[in-house]
């Protein structure tokens, strides 16, 4: 079931079922295992992330002390390029996104009980018309979404396991993250991701 939560802010409650959840497990497990997990800096301090990521598509979005937020087509640690996207990943931009042009890059966040991610703008991309696809497999979380500046109001809603979400038009900009993962996980990951950790987030993005 869809809704429109906010002007530009469709939430898609259990899109996936079951058993594309699975499906989807899998092909992310195939990524991981080509692009292993690593963990991101921030710009400036150097401070770790507490989510590690990795990525699949042409480009795949990356963060260290020394060059900041950013874009590149190899992987941080190995220098391999990135795994091509899964076509299911591709059909859903498809069915949701509903944009001209293909992502180019899905990151992969992986949530342990304690990993949270700071409210933040998705603005490395330079085509901001596109919109962000979000896909969330296994634990709830406290999803919390303010507005296009940091000091404006937000909301939070509990994102479970096959939920998705779209920022798209006015949305697009609006600040987001993950306050907590919370202790109420309705549906565990699936079997292909249960080693990793307790959520995975998929992000698709244009990026040229």
């Amino acid at each position: 079931m869809m809704s429109e939560i906010a002007l530009g802010v469709f939430y898609h409650a259990r899109f996936l079922d079951p058993a594309a959840q699975a499906a989807l497990a899998e092909e992310i497990a195939d990524v991981i295992a080509a692009a292993p997990l690593y963990v991101s800096t921030m710009p400036k301090t150097g401070a770790p992330m507490s989510v590690r990521m990795t990525n699949c598509g042409a480009l795949g979005w990356v963060s260290d002390k020394e060059r900041g937020y950013r874009y590149e087509a190899r992987h941080p640690k190995s220098g391999e390029p990135w795994p091509a996207m899964p076509p299911l990943l591709l059909q859903l931009w498809d069915e949701l996104a509903r944009y001209p042009k293909p992502p180019e890059a899905c990151l992969v966040n992986v949530y342990d009980e304690q990993a949270r991610m700071g409210l933040h703008q998705d603005k490395d991309e330079e085509d901001l018309a596109a919109p962000i696809l979000s896909l969330s497999l296994g634990a709830d979380c406290r999803f919390r979404l303010g507005g296009t500046r940091r000091g404006d109001p937000a909301i939070a809603l509990a994102l479970s396991s096959g939920d998705a979400l779209v920022l798209s038009g006015p949305a697009r900009m609006r600040y987001h993250g993950v306050d907590r993962i919370l202790p109420t996980v309705q549906v565990p990951l699936p079997p292909a991701l249960r080693m990793v950790g307790v959520r995975v987030n998929l992000t698709l993005r244009r990026v040229a």
